[in-house]
């Protein structure tokens, strides 16, 4: 997969001043999973094969960084990019020291349709 979290000139100073910047980043396909890190504030490995959509949406995200609201969760460093995942079963992450239940979650990236592609993939690698 190429691609990585998407981050807006704009929001990048300010994760990367508290961490959550595109060097303490992460988003990756490898052993069927999906490996998502937003610094110290997101963590979740989802198996592919619990994804169960995936596709670019054109909707307006208003705010940066890891967020919930609306039954979803937000991960992201720009406002543009977007991805929503359908996660079923739900999947635990670890969003600061707290375990969270994760059913839907928007990511930016860099390739949407990259992204998209590998999660609807569903075999290792």
């Amino acid at each position: 997969m190429q691609t990585e979290l998407r981050f807006d000139r704009w929001y990048t100073p300010l994760a990367v001043s508290v961490g959550l910047g595109p060097k303490r980043s992460a988003l990756r396909t490898e052993s069927g999973n999906l490996h998502v890190k937003m610094g110290w504030a997101f963590t979740a490995d989802i198996p592919l094969t619990s994804i169960t959509n995936a596709e670019a949406t054109n909707k307006r995200a208003y705010t940066a960084g890891v967020h919930f609201a609306f039954g979803r969760w937000l991960v992201n460093g720009s406002t543009k990019g977007l991805v929503a995942l359908t996660i079923a079963p739900p999947v635990q992450a670890k969003m600061w020291r707290k375990s969270v239940t994760v059913s839907e979650l928007w990511l930016s990236v860099t390739d949407p349709d990259a992204f998209v592609a590998a999660c609807q993939a569903k075999q290792p690698g």
